[in-house]
């Protein structure tokens, strides 16, 4: 009886430890939202001239759509998961601007929660990815190939006071000096959300603060540098610069 007894201990906290695992672990939702120092923009914001660079030059929005790769969950106590693959927001797509993540991850603590904007230099290879392709991602071969990172255009009245267009696109920065042989600088960076506490049902809330892609550290001039951005070895470096303070990240409930 007493054998039993013990058996019936041993069962009952393998069984606890089991179930305490598996609360232990869910599934995380991620949801990607878009202001203009504070100001909420969606797609409904599209197509009217009515936000404000640092420059002091006003703009619209006609379409804008990044890529993130590699999320990575560094734990408290030193474990670190990476979610390989890559997701394509599109502010036209709303379907886009929420996903979970396909495998259970341990909850709790992180010390650092992270991903990628754009792809890095392993997973930035010409042509390999068909959905991409297709959403026509994908950089011309005379650019080195690869995908872009960022496509965000619009429109701004110029200095001339005339409504012109602009193509703000961050892509590696390619310098095609000599066209035979190029030479190529990596301008993905990480999108560092800081240490976050992940419980069962939570969301990540990811915010780009639109307005910072034209001022830190360098105050962008839409008059000198509007158009032609992705040949531009020195505008995709001064792009990927001013990226580094877009992005934001809290826990949802």
């Amino acid at each position: 009886m007493k054998k039993i007894f013990l058996l019936m201990i041993s069962l009952s906290f393998v069984l606890s430890c089991n179930k305490d695992r598996l609360l232990q672990e869910g599934k995380i939702g991620f949801v990607f939202t878009h202001n203009w120092d504070g100001m909420p923009v969606s797609e409904s914001d599209f197509n009217s001239i009515k936000f404000t660079n640092a420059n002091g030059e006003k703009l619209s929005i006609e379409k804008l759509r990044y890529l993130i790769s590699k999320i990575t969950l560094m734990h408290e106590d030193g474990m670190t998961t990476v979610l390989d693959g890559y997701h394509l927001i599109d502010l036209e797509k709303p379907e886009t601007l929420s996903f979970s993540t396909p495998k259970n991850i341990a909850l709790g603590s992180y010390s650092k929660v992270s991903m990628t904007f754009g792809f890095n230099q392993e997973d930035n290879q010409d042509g390999i990815y068909p959905d991409l392709n297709s959403a026509s991602w994908n950089v011309p071969g005379m650019l080195g190939g690869g995908y872009h990172f960022m496509q965000f255009d619009g429109k701004f009245i110029d200095q001339t006071d005339a409504i012109v267009n602009f193509n703000f696109h961050a892509i590696r920065a390619v310098d095609r000096s000599n066209p035979e042989n190029l030479t190529f600088q990596n301008t993905f960076f990480e999108i560092s959300l800081g240490a976050l506490t992940i419980k069962n049902q939570s969301q990540i809330e990811v915010q780009m603060n639109i307005g910072e892609w034209f001022k830190n550290p360098n105050r962008w001039d839409l008059n000198v540098l509007r158009t032609r951005l992705m040949p531009n070895f020195e505008a995709q470096i001064k792009i990927s610069q001013n990226g580094r303070s877009v992005f934001s990240g809290y826990t949802q409930e």
